[in-house]
């Protein structure tokens, strides 16, 4: 084993079984290539192995979101950097070839030339919690509607006593007669079918209960890791669970609201040669917070009063109105990125509905007055959706009626 160097640096090639670890000497020289296990106790021999050559600088990791989470979580816990390394290349591995030790190699390379300065998200946190939960929710959700085509499919073909009472009615309708059903013997296609439709109905009955319920849970988790992101206008538990599992447990690892907007894919990019100056769409990124960013821009443009007159006055200098929403997103991106770096002030509404209580008023009551829906106070009451106007207003009302 070479030792005596005064800084190292780490690279880690991460599979399902195994992590393939290599250590370089700062100016590009390989010392030595070893193999470890995926437990705890071997993340602690590898790092005491890299170490052991001399001050380990940083550790250029693949893989950080998957196979190499655990390792980079044990890293960043005691103390070494952590950069997340991106695949080695296809030119560079036409050249040299591929294997674990190179692999390994390259991700060490990656970390000491400056490739590779990317900071892993933090799994250690609320955001981490929230996104677990997504993947239920998500699941659930998309097994509901699959459930519910597989009941349509059985009314569309089913028997014509049943088909003639099923088709006119939706889908809960549909679920909520099936799920009473008290079939007789399979044998007949009838009790086949009715039996069958009730299995779907209860099943997808089960869902709902089950999605409602991780609803519920995203819906406080992400209250409580950034209230202020959840009171900006057109931010929801769902589009707030998409942007903050982007940004991680550390979204102070994202250098700026350009580099946040590269991230989510709402960033033009360059495409000039030439005499040619132009820009393309960008059609990568995270495109699950891209689609988040388009929803924030739809409920604006259809609610927002200022984001209605810049619409109006984009298209006066024609614009599209995709192109419109393509500059939404933009914006909406460097708003974003301020909620999730620095901590906002959210006013606190907790007094609202006792005082709306105490004057007798209903929750239609105030929403006919103030020519909205019940469920908008709900929000402004709840502090789950923004509305600095309302609730002013809402406020000064109920004070006037106490006077």
């Amino acid at each position: 084993m070479v030792e005596g160097h005064d800084v190292v640096i780490g690279g880690v090639d991460t599979h399902k079984d195994t992590h393939v670890a290599a250590v370089i000497d700062r100016v590009g020289r390989l010392l030595d290539t070893r193999s470890f296990g995926i437990t705890a106790g071997e993340y602690a021999r590898l790092s005491v192995w890299m170490r052991s050559f001399g001050s380990l600088e940083r550790v250029g990791v693949e893989g950080t979101g998957s196979y190499g989470a655990g390792l980079a979580r044990h890293l960043a816990a005691v103390g070494i950097e952590v950069v997340e390394v991106n695949r080695p290349n296809r030119q560079m591995r036409r050249r040299s070839g591929k294997n674990d030790t190179i692999d390994a190699e390259a991700a060490a390379r990656a970390a000491l030339n400056g490739q590779a300065t990317a900071t892993p998200k933090g799994r250690d946190g609320l955001v981490e919690s929230i996104r677990v939960l997504r993947i239920a929710f998500r699941s659930a959700r998309s097994s509901r509607a699959s459930v519910g085509v597989q009941i349509r499919d059985l009314v569309l073909t089913a028997p014509d006593e049943l088909r003639s009472v099923f088709e006119p009615l939706d889908t809960p309708a549909r679920v909520e007669r099936a799920a009473r059903f008290r079939p007789g013997p399979v044998t007949d296609p009838l009790e086949a079918t009715r039996t069958a439709m009730r299995s779907l109905a209860r099943r997808y009955l089960a869902l709902s209960s089950e999605i409602e319920q991780l609803r519920d849970q995203l819906d406080g988790l992400t209250l409580a890791a950034n209230p202020a992101l959840r009171a900006a206008k057109g931010v929801g538990a769902d589009v707030a669970s998409i942007l903050l599992i982007a940004a991680g447990d550390n979204p102070e690892r994202i250098r700026s609201d350009a580099a946040f907007a590269a991230m989510c894919g709402a960033s033009p990019i360059e495409a000039s040669s030439g005499r040619t100056v132009r820009h393309r769409l960008n059609q990568g990124g995270n495109r699950q917070a891209n689609h988040a960013l388009w929803r924030i821009a739809l409920v604006r443009l259809a609610t927002d009063p200022a984001t209605k007159d810049y619409a109006q006055r984009r298209r006066a200098e024609g614009k599209t109105t995709k192109e419109i929403i393509r500059c939404l997103k933009r914006y909406i991106a460097r708003e974003v990125f301020g909620l999730l770096t620095k901590q906002r002030h959210v006013p606190d509404t907790s007094d609202l509905r006792p005082a709306r209580l105490a004057a007798g008023l209903t929750l239609q009551a105030v929403a006919d007055h103030f020519n909205v829906w019940p469920a908008r106070i709900s929000e402004v009451e709840r502090g789950v959706a923004r509305n600095d106007d309302l609730e002013r207003r809402y406020r000064t009302w109920l004070h006037r009626r106490a006077a």
